[in-house]
C-alpha cells in the first residue's frame, strides 16, 4: 500500500519520486522553509514537495507552496532541476528524489509555517549566510539570481 499525498516522505522506496519547488520573491527576500522531515529535516530550503498523479508541475508547486506556508503564488517555468539520492550506512538507497524548481511570483496571502515545515520566513541575502541551507538551494540562488 503506498502512503497518502499527506503522508511524510517514504523511505526505501522502489522508484525515484518527483518533487517540485518554487523560487518566490518578495521584497528582494526570497521565500524558504525549515524542513520538518527527512531527509533535510532542521534546514532550510526552497519550498515544494511531491508532484500527484495528474498534476502538473506548475500546480503542484502551487499546493505545495500554499500548504508549506500559507502564501498563493503564480508558478512559472522550470529554472533549475537536480537529483538527492541519499543511502543509509548499508549503502541502501532511504531516499531518492527528481527535484525540479520553478520560477513563481507571490500573489497574496500571510506567511505561516504549516504542513511539514518548521518554520517559514522571507529571507534578505544577509540572512541567507547565517543560515543553515541545502547546497541546492544556495546554489540555485547564487548560479540563477545572484542571492547569496
Amino acid at each position: 500500500m503506498s502512503p497518502s499525498p499527506d503522508s511524510p516522505p517514504r523511505a526505501y522506496p522502489d522508484r525515484p519520486t518527483l518533487a517540485v519547488g518554487a523560487v518566490v520573491f518578495k521584497d528582494n527576500k526570497v521565500l524558504l522553509v525549515k524542513r520538518g522531515n527527512p531527509p533535510a529535516r532542521g534546514v532550510w530550503a526552497i519550498p515544494g514537495g511531491s508532484v500527484e498523479l495528474g498534476e502538473t508541475l506548475q500546480q503542484a508547486a502551487e499546493r505545495e507552496i500554499f500548504e508549506e506556508t500559507g502564501i498563493i503564488i503564480q508558478a512559472g517555468k522550470p529554472i533549475f532541476s537536480f537529483e538527492s539520492i541519499l543511502r543509509d550506512d548499508k549503502n541502501r538507497i532511504r531516499f531518492h528524489y527528481y527535484i525540479v524548481d520553478l520560477e513563481a511570483s507571490y500573489v497574496s496571502g500571510e506567511l505561516t509555517a504549516g504542513d511539514d515545515a518548521l518554520d517559514a520566513g522571507w529571507i534578505s541575502k544577509e540572512k541567507l549566510s547565517s543560515l543553515n541551507v541545502t547546497s541546492a538551494t544556495r546554489d540555485l540562488l547564487i548560479q540563477s539570481f545572484n542571492f547569496g
